[in-house]
Order: C-alpha cells, then structure tokens, then sequence
C-alpha cells in the first residue's frame, strides 16, 4: 500500500478532518453573526430540514416567501414597505447559514462513515465521534427553537435562546477541535496503537506526573471556561442591542455604573434582561478574561513548546479582541466590526482549548 493510501486511512487524516470541520463551524458562527446583525434571522419562517435546503427558484416561491414573512411582527413593525429585493438580500444570509448547518452533516457523516471503515477511529471511539454529530443535530433543532420565538409576538429572537444556539455552537467547536488535536498529534505506537489510560479523557497519553489536580490543569480549564461564559454575556448584550447603548468606555456615558441597572422585577431577571446592565457584565467580564491571559502569559513564557507558544497566543489574541471591543463600541457596533469580535471570541475560544490541551504535557 502506498504512503498516501496509508495517510489518507490514518490517525492523522483524521486530525486534519476534524480540524476542516471546525474552520465550517468558525465559519457558520461568521454568517450566523451577519445573520443576526443584519436582522435576516426570520426570513424563513419554516423549517424543513430536507427539502429546505432548496431555495425559491421561481418568481411564484419568492412570491410565496416573501408573503409568509409579512404575516410575521418583525415585517409588520419594523420592516413594512420592504421590496421583495429587500427580502431577498436578507433572505440569503439566513439560508446560506442553515445551509452550511447541513452542509456540516454531510460533511461530518461521509468521511466519518470512511475512515470507520479503513479502521482509522476505532470502534471504541465511534461513541464519542455519533456524540459529536448527536450534538451538531442538536445545534440544528435548537436553532429552530430560536427562529420560533421570533415569529409571532416578538420582532427579533429572544436572547435566551440566542445565546444557547451560540453556546452550543462552541461547546461542538470546543469539542472537535480536542479530539483533532488528539488525533493530530498520535503519540502511539508504530502501527497507530494508541493505548488507553483510565481516568485520563486523551487517550494515547499516560497521565503526567503532576496529574488533573495541578494549577497548571486548573488555569487552562479555567480559561475556557472564562472565555466561554464570556461569550455567552455576549450573546445577551447582542439579544438585547445592548452594544448601541453607553457607547463610551471605560465609563459608562459618564457614569461608573448603567442607569436603572435593577429597574426590572424580580431584580434578578436584570443581568439577562436589562440592557445596560447586561453591558456592564460583558465588560466586566472582558477584564476578568484580560486579566486571567495575563497570567497564562506569565506562566506560559516559563514551558517550551507547544505550551509555551499557545499561552502567547491567548494573551495575543485576548488583547486584539479587548481592543476590538472597545472600538466596536465606540462606533455603536457596525455590523462588520460586531461579527469580526464574534469570530475572534470563538478563535480565542480555540487557542484556550489548544493551551489546555498542551498543558496536561508539560
């Protein structure tokens, strides 16, 4: 057999798989964020998993479109008088997003069925790999679930629910972006038997000394986790429109704290209701994250290696997004500034995942 039918039957191929699977999830948080700044998010006010995936392709579909969307309140409220040109400007972003959700399915299903079959992911690894595709279809319901709470009493989806279609997006990049570098980097033997250690979930990998229970472990988990609740108060502030409010920094239009911060009851619904409150927590928690990369940088400059190089980049990239933050919204949020900070937040996101990664090796 030759090398390059042994390469494309390998552990590696199968790293650089899910690595391409994870640049399409980057790449429908990058629509998906457009999706929702330009107000396109219930163009479609159907789901058909199927047969969705073809648009209107006469003049009569987009007739019958267009007037499926004028029955719903964003076009009775915001949008009436819209042309059917109109329509279909915001008509596309919303399928080429859903379209790239499928798009993933086959994508993640054919060569999954492949290399299963060449013996590249072994039996004992199918469970986590249909674990990864059961959470890519659920993604798929969940936004749905979201588009449907926009369509009969509400102009636009509801924050919840956008930040739970986006927390799971993160949660499968998070996931398959692991599971390639564990691939990608193969520590077994000649033939790819990577053997399996109990209570370590990288297999291929004895435990290091130092083991889970180390600071070193902890700071990486725990910057994920930042990052990741991070952007879940980032989803809200955009749910809400927050980013067009107390566009000043770092005070808050004058103020160190947001007008009417609790004015909602109960006062607890305020961190997830109230816009100017939700602003203030996504700031807060921007510092939280800066200061944490510091700390990474301070203790990553003292490894070698991969550990080493992922901790600059996390205090590299921590900066650049606080940075774009503040311009952001300075600017009140322009539509393509505002998706750029969501896609660096999820690169971010990966570098924390690949730091943490490299940490249990050092």
């Amino acid at each position: 057999m030759s090398r390059r039918q042994n390469l494309w039957k390998g552990r590696k191929a199968v790293g650089l798989w899910l690595l391409s699977m994870a640049v399409v999830i980057m790449g429908m948080v990058t629509i998906g964020g457009l999706t929702r700044l330009t107000g396109s998010g219930l163009s479609i006010t159907e789901w058909d998993p199927i047969m969705g995936v073809i648009p209107p392709l006469s003049d009569m579909d987009w007739a019958d479109a267009f007037a499926k969307y004028q029955r719903i309140p964003q076009y009775i409220i915001e949008n009436q008088g819209m042309t059917l040109e109109q329509f279909q400007g915001i008509f596309w972003w919303e399928w080429t997003h859903r379209f790239l959700g499928r798009l993933l399915g086959v994508l993640f299903v054919v060569p999954f069925a492949w290399f299963g079959w060449a013996g590249a992911i072994k039996k004992s690894d199918w469970p986590r790999m249909l674990l990864l595709f059961a959470l890519g279809a659920l993604q798929g319901f969940i936004g749905w679930w979201m588009v449907e709470s926009g369509l009969e009493t509400r102009v636009s989806v509801s924050q919840y629910r956008l930040a739970i279609h986006l927390g799971t997006a993160i949660l499968l990049l998070g996931a398959i972006l692991w599971i390639a570098l564990e691939y990608l980097r193969d520590l077994g033997s000649k033939h790819g038997e990577v053997p399996s250690t109990r209570g370590n979930a990288v297999s291929g990998r004895e435990s290091s000394p130092s083991g889970f229970a180390t600071n070193k472990n902890f700071r990486g988990y725990a910057m994920i986790a930042l990052i990741y609740c991070q952007m879940l108060l980032g989803a809200l502030v955009a749910g809400l429109h927050a980013g067009l409010l107390y566009n000043t920094w770092p005070d808050m239009n004058g103020r160190i704290f947001p007008e009417g911060a609790f004015s909602i009851s109960p006062w607890w619904l305020n961190p997830f209701e109230n816009p100017g409150l939700a602003q203030f927590d996504h700031r807060i928690g921007a510092y939280i994250v800066a200061a944490c990369a510091v700390v990474v940088y301070i203790k990553g400059i003292k490894l070698s290696g991969s550990a080493k190089r992922s901790a600059k980049i996390v205090a590299a990239v921590t900066a650049f997004q606080v940075a774009l933050g503040i311009v952001t919204l300075l600017m009140q949020a322009p539509e393509g500034m505002a998706a750029f900070h969501q896609v660096v937040a999820a690169a971010l996101f990966c570098a924390a995942v690949w730091h943490a990664y490299e940490l249990r090796y050092v």
